[in-house]
């Protein structure tokens, strides 16, 4: 393409491209980080959010933005980049954010149903939420604490969210 300048659409598919190739190499240096969201916007800004397996420390998303930053021209193409780690109220969207949230309380939303429970196990198909509800007795007056458990497959998970208690 000698004279010809190359329109700004394919230097972003090749930011993004490349963005794509160090994250990878990045995220293969510390295995327990894995990536929950990346984003390229049109004015070259990146954004990416990473979660690990025992969470996410500071040092882990310097690594990560390091790994990306420093090997990018930014003579070739302008860009910005925020790496950060997965908040809370972000909530689930990754299989491994599941396993490693057992034993806490989660709230999750079907199209059928809303749940809240404890998180008590979280294979590669499904989670199993238990948790207590009071329901009339079988035989005579009054309620009867129950355990109740319900197991989900992620396909039918609309929304996931940890709960915060204090």
């Amino acid at each position: 393409m000698r004279g010809r300048k190359v329109p700004s659409f394919y230097l972003f598919i090749s930011l993004k491209d490349q963005v794509q190739e160090l994250l990878e190499g990045a995220l293969k240096e510390n295995p327990s980080l894995f990536l929950i969201e990346s984003k390229i916007h049109p004015d070259n800004s990146i954004e990416i959010i990473i979660d690990g397996d025992d969470g996410v420390k500071v040092e882990d998303c310097i690594a990560v933005s390091r790994a990306i930053e420093h090997n990018l021209d930014r003579e070739e193409e302008d860009f910005s980049l925020q790496v950060m780690s997965a908040g809370v109220s972000e909530g689930l969207q990754h299989i491994r954010q599941y396993k490693k949230n057992l034993g806490r309380k989660i709230k999750i939303k079907t199209d059928e149903e809303v749940l809240e429970g404890d998180l008590i196990s979280a294979t590669d198909d499904e989670i199993t939420l238990t948790w207590k509800a009071r329901e009339p007795k079988p035989v005579g007056k009054g309620k009867v604490t129950v355990t109740k458990e319900a197991n989900v497959a992620y396909e039918n998970i609309v929304e996931a969210k940890v709960m915060i208690t204090f």
